[in-house]
């Protein structure tokens, strides 16, 4: 795979090593040995076997890596509540609607302090960037200052991000954090305007209501407008629990289900993104696949807050977008390494149940993590694998970090011959963490480790 413009291109650095990632047609792909240039754009320009695919001051660029590291592409998190990192892993006692009113809603009436504010976004970028994750689409909360604050925050630490200001006119359980629809549609507005008026690489806005239950019909047909008059992408949560799926129903009586109600709100298209859809029906996924929506699996969140188990092999078999979030939180873990593990663990869950079904495999998951997310943003043309003119977004694993190759039992030269890298035996989501990740690129970029700012 080379450029077809070599020589009017500008090598910024070249990578010389092994490269992990997915494609369209095999779930991993493990290319060995190679030389993978970047431009100074910060796309990938090459990545072969020969130096001659580069101009000479090219191979004065070079970085190797050792035989024991590899590079695969940045993880995706498509749902994260930045908002609730606060008090993740804690305040897990509740299902889904309890929980909210007793615990989120009245965290997320505190962002309107833009200290505070910036305390905790500062800490969730930083902690997201560090476990790999190099796109996340984050809710925020109702203040549209403090969602612009988070904006901020992600494009100064160089992360690609959605960011969207949290819409909701109908919450009776804390009744001072909630918009009329009048506020919520000007405030959105607002947010839009100013955030794309930064002119920001890598942050865009995002329309957010929070889920039907908590927005008229009038409040979500005036985001559908606006996410169509803008062009933007459009997040919110659907059928996370059957109480919530039988509540939308007794509210919105005249459409056919959950997903009719954002389908004839004009928010369901092939830039949306709805968390969970553990209760979803054939006919709803038929109707996501019709529109080219996307289902972001949290399931973390899903066993964490009991609200069911979805199932990812069905959703795939709808050939419907899907990648993977860490629902912070819902979900008590920022990493997606965790949504990783806990992925696997509720496809063999389902296996437990019925011994015919179909276990998703590890090299699935591991797509699922990177390039099925970068698709159910609809960011695939920028990211997500290695392809040539596609950003760097990348980390750099060191496999002998603490813990990893205790745990699998591999010797040094095993790690030196390429069975190491058989998908078999690769080895990062299901047994490492942060401290198996050395770097972290955004587009050519290294933004981990973190540089210290005056």
């Amino acid at each position: 795979m080379t450029s077809s413009n070599e020589s009017a291109v500008d090598i910024a650095h070249v990578y010389r090593g092994t490269f992990v990632h997915s494609t369209d047609h095999t779930a991993v792909e493990i290319l060995e040995d190679r030389l993978l240039g970047v431009d100074t754009e910060g796309k990938v320009y090459s990545i072969c076997m020969e130096w001659s695919a580069y101009p000479c001051e090219g191979r004065r660029l070079v970085h190797f890596v050792v035989c024991s590291e590899f590079f695969m592409p940045g993880m995706v998190d498509t749902h994260i509540h930045a908002s609730q990192y606060s008090y993740a892993g804690t305040a897990l006692d509740l299902p889904l609607l309890q929980w909210l009113n007793t615990y989120t809603f009245p965290v997320e009436a505190c962002y309107k302090d833009l200290e505070f504010a910036r305390n905790v976004y500062t800490h969730v970028v930083k902690r997201t960037l560090r476990n790999g994750t190099t796109t996340a689409c984050y809710f925020a909360t109702i203040h549209t200052d403090a969602s612009l604050l988070l904006g901020q925050i992600a494009n100064d630490f160089g992360q690609r991000a959605l960011v969207g200001k949290v819409c909701m006119d109908t919450n009776n359980f804390v009744p001072h954090y909630r918009e009329t629809p009048e506020e919520s549609h000007d405030e959105t507005n607002r947010f839009i305007s100013e955030m794309l008026k930064k002119k920001y690489p890598l942050v865009r806005p995002v329309v957010t209501p929070r889920f039907a239950l908590s927005c008229s019909a009038a409040l979500l047909g005036h985001l559908g407008e606006i996410a169509q008059n803008n062009h933007l992408h459009i997040q919110s949560h659907i059928s996370e629990t059957k109480e919530e799926v039988k509540l939308v129903k007794e509210l919105f009586p005249d459409y056919d289900s959950y997903t009719d109600v954002y389908h004839k709100h004009n928010l369901l298209t092939d830039k949306t993104v709805m968390a969970h859809g553990c209760h979803l029906t054939d006919e709803e996924l038929k109707l996501f696949r019709e529109k080219g929506a996307s289902v972001a699996h949290c399931p973390n969140s899903n066993i964490s807050l009991c609200s069911g188990m979805l199932d990812a092999r069905r959703v795939l078999n709808h050939k419907v977008k899907l990648g993977l979030g860490t629902d912070v939180a819902g979900g008590y873990s920022p990493s997606m390494l965790d949504a990783v593990r806990r992925t696997l663990d509720t496809s063999k869950a389902l296996t437990i149940q019925d011994p015919q079904y179909q276990t998703l495999t590890f090299e699935e998951v591991f797509r699922l993590a990177t390039l099925g997310g970068s698709q159910a943003l609809s960011l695939d043309e920028h990211t997500g694998n290695f392809q040539v003119g596609k950003d760097f977004d990348a980390l750099r694993v060191n496999p002998r970090g603490p813990k990893l190759l205790r745990s699998l039992g591999v010797v040094k030269s095993q790690v030196c011959s390429g069975s190491f890298f058989s998908p078999s035996l690769f080895p990062l989501p299901p047994s490492g963490d942060d401290r198996n990740i050395a770097e972290v690129y955004v587009a050519g970029k290294r933004v981990v480790p973190f540089v210290e700012r005056p």
